[in-house]
């Protein structure tokens, strides 16, 4: 299976008649039909590593301020227990614990309702320990790559840039500058396949620091990129910055 980074960005998206949805529903009809869907999204932040195991996860609205129609969204999706526990055990390196809590958050269910409308792929959910470094999911990564022969496609949702707190709330919003330059970083490397940059991004300068003043919808992409085998080809989708301080930049390894 390929694997997948999406930027999921605004809420919205899911709902609205927009770019970057109408990609995410094109995407689902050409892709190979997956067995199951792992999400690992940037708005599932734990201390240590969990992994969804209940039969129907709940559809969880992780957000404040936006239309009811949004709130009531509901993505039925059976869960994935049996690829949930091959998970665990395929993990070594760290202790890997059931969950029976949370469900899916906005980073899974608003890009996967519009890829697989009918809600008829199992799905799970795998969290990201926030108290670790970038190079910690790296490499967790390529511990669980043997899900893509077990036909999992494996989703990391979060955005490449993603600074709330300078969001440009006006049409067709210009990009800031260290927002184009830290995009430009992250296409780069990875059409180089030069992870170790991307790992230690803090070490590119202040369009990192300003990209990203928390981590979170970061450290998805450091799973795509550890589930990336030599001889994947590269494509991206969504490539643009919304908003002025949020890119969409999206890509398939496969």
């Amino acid at each position: 299976m390929p694997v997948l980074f999406v930027g999921h960005g605004n809420p919205m998206y899911a709902i609205s008649d927009n770019k970057y949805s109408k990609v995410w529903r094109e995407l689902g009809k050409k892709l190979v039909r997956p067995k199951a869907i792992l999400c690992v999204s940037a708005h599932w932040l734990t201390k240590g590593t969990f992994v969804t195991m209940m039969d129907k996860p709940k559809t969880i609205h992780d957000f404040y301020g936006f239309p009811d129609e949004l709130f009531r969204v509901n993505y039925p999706a059976e869960g994935a227990k049996e690829y949930g526990k091959e998970t665990i055990e395929g993990v070594k390196k760290t202790k890997v614990d059931e969950d029976y809590e949370w469900g899916l958050d906005h980073g899974a269910w608003s890009v996967l309702m519009n890829m697989y409308p009918d809600a008829d792929v199992p799905v799970y959910q795998m969290s990201i320990d926030y108290s670790k470094p970038a190079e910690y999911h790296f490499e967790l990564a390529k511990e669980i790559a043997f899900l893509r022969k077990r036909g999992v496609l494996v989703v990391a949702s979060g955005n490449v840039v993603h600074n709330l707190r300078m969001v440009r709330w006006e049409e067709n919003a210009k990009p800031y500058d260290w927002a184009l330059e830290f995009d430009g970083i992250v296409k780069k490397n990875i059409e180089d396949d030069n992870p170790k940059v991307l790992v230690e991004y803090e070490k590119t300068g202040e369009a990192a620091r300003m990209s990203h003043p928390s981590n979170d919808h970061y450290l998805p992409l450091m799973y795509a990129l550890g589930l990336r085998e030599k001889g994947d080809g590269v494509e991206f989708f969504n490539d643009s910055v919304d908003m002025g301080s949020m890119s969409m930049r999206s890509v398939i390894f496969s």
